[in-house]
């Protein structure tokens, strides 16, 4: 199923009825402030494991992020952090970054793993946040795979239908994205790393 996105921005009917499918373990793919993603409620094990699968992994080998809609959701789900940690976050969220966190004790049961770090997301996005905020509670994801020829099968939603139609629950057509991916930052032991450039520029 197909959610067009009016010009205007998201509805609050479009936003319960994303949130409807999620609540019943569905999977979305969804516009983030970078590329298009997948995504479900974290918490959720079937539907995580066909997360992965569309990634052509196994969900103990998968590198998901987690989208929170504040700092203060993200901090449940990671180790406490310094006052300049928080400052950092504080200055780049919401934005284009996903930032890498010693994970918390609720993350290896959640995702019943023994992943000791998680990325965490706060999407500069009205969409994203609107979802999360409704939802209560964060969405785990991952990246479209982008190892198609042309830039267009992971930019454009006229070809997650093709490719994906039967694959996911509700594809969210926001128009064309961004072609850069977030930047990502680790946080671990309070020493801050840029692990791979993207759209996000660190504020210090």
């Amino acid at each position: 199923m197909i959610l067009k996105i009016h010009s205007q921005g998201i509805e609050q009917s479009q936003i319960e009825e994303i949130c409807d499918c999620l609540e019943r373990g569905g999977i979305i793919i969804y516009p983030t402030d970078t590329l298009y993603a997948f995504a479900c409620k974290l918490g959720m094990m079937k539907p995580s494991q066909r997360l992965a699968s569309l990634k052509g992994k196994k969900f103990e080998k998968s590198n998901f992020s987690i989208v929170c809609s504040s700092i203060s959701q993200a901090s449940e789900f990671i180790k406490p952090i310094s006052n300049n940690l928080f400052k950092l976050l504080k200055n780049n969220t919401p934005g284009a970054f996903t930032f890498v966190f010693q994970a918390s004790t609720k993350i290896p049961k959640i995702l019943q793993t023994k992943k000791k770090t998680i990325g965490i997301r706060i999407p500069d996005s009205e969409i994203v946040l609107s979802i999360v905020e409704q939802l209560g509670y964060p969405l785990i994801t991952t990246s479209l795979p982008n190892d198609c020829v042309e830039d267009e099968c992971f930019t454009n939603p006229d070809y997650f239908v093709d490719l994906y139609g039967d694959k996911v629950d509700l594809i969210i057509d926001d128009g064309m994205c961004s072609k850069q991916q977030s930047t990502v930052v680790s946080l671990i032991d309070e020493e801050i790393e840029i692990i791979r450039e993207g759209l996000g520029q660190l504020e210090y």
